[in-house]
């Protein structure tokens, strides 16, 4: 661990007046939640690229909605982890605090965090597939309950269409009202933290670009190098759950 990176990045960050965090699929690997991309993705035969568009859910909703409960059933039994659990509480500490994640998992809001700017949805949440505005909350099974199956129908939605899952899929464009807010975030902070991100996926990566190009001192929390690693100001090499409550404790 870089003390030296940590205190600067403290010393930083309790003088901002705005405070930028982008999440990817690094700080939700440590809470236990699978990638779905890869080995990982696989149930039965299939593949995440495989099932997670919009082609796939016209073809066979029922199989699509039955792959998105398995996958509910492996998140609902994770929990937040430290690095979850200080980015919260950073938040409630901060003058202004913007959470912007590439996850769907839900974690981020279960530490505690209010107001995240889901770039990619939540897995959570499903919506009318034919467009009536529907929108279905779900939270999260507590600890200890009965998780969903696989099984059943894809689920319908009060106009008579059925619902889908509220997440972007492959081929999808994201939701440009959040993109804006994660833009002008990005443009307007003095500190970016870009934790657990693999800095590939657009227009995610492109954020701590954009903090960068307007001054911020951009920090890059990771356990490996990114594209991302020669424009950050600061690189603390190490897991989220270990370097966030670092962080913390130099405030």
């Amino acid at each position: 661990m870089d003390l030296d990176a940590l205190d600067t990045l403290a010393a930083r960050m309790r003088s901002a007046a705005a405070i930028v965090v982008l999440t990817g699929a690094g700080i939700s690997a440590e809470s236990g939640v699978p990638t779905f991309r890869g080995q990982d993705g696989l149930w039965r035969r299939y593949s995440a690229a495989e099932l997670a568009t919009p082609e796939a859910f016209s073809r066979d909703p029922d199989l699509v909605w039955q792959w998105y409960r398995w996958r509910r059933s492996l998140i609902g039994r994770a929990i937040p982890n430290p690095g979850h659990l200080s980015l919260a509480r950073l938040q409630e500490r901060a003058a202004r605090f913007d959470l912007v994640t590439q996850n769907v998992d839900g974690l981020h809001q279960r530490a505690g965090s209010a107001a995240v700017i889901e770039l990619h949805g939540n897995i959570w949440r499903s919506r009318c597939a034919r467009g009536c505005g529907f929108v279905l909350d779900e939270t999260t099974p507590a600890a200890g309950s009965e998780l969903p199956g696989e099984g059943g129908a894809a689920p319908a939605c009060p106009c008579g269409a059925l619902l889908r899952p509220d997440v972007v899929w492959f081929g999808e464009p994201l939701d440009e009202g959040r993109i804006d807010l994660a833009v002008r975030a990005a443009r307007n902070c003095d500190v970016f933290l870009a934790i657990g991100t693999s800095a590939l996926v657009y227009p995610a990566a492109g954020l701590p670009l954009i903090a960068a190009g307007a001054g911020a001192l951009v920090a890059e929390i990771n356990v490996d190098d990114t594209p991302l690693t020669p424009h950050a100001g600061l690189v603390l090499r190490g897991k989220a759950a270990e370097m966030i409550p670092a962080i913390e404790a130099r405030l």
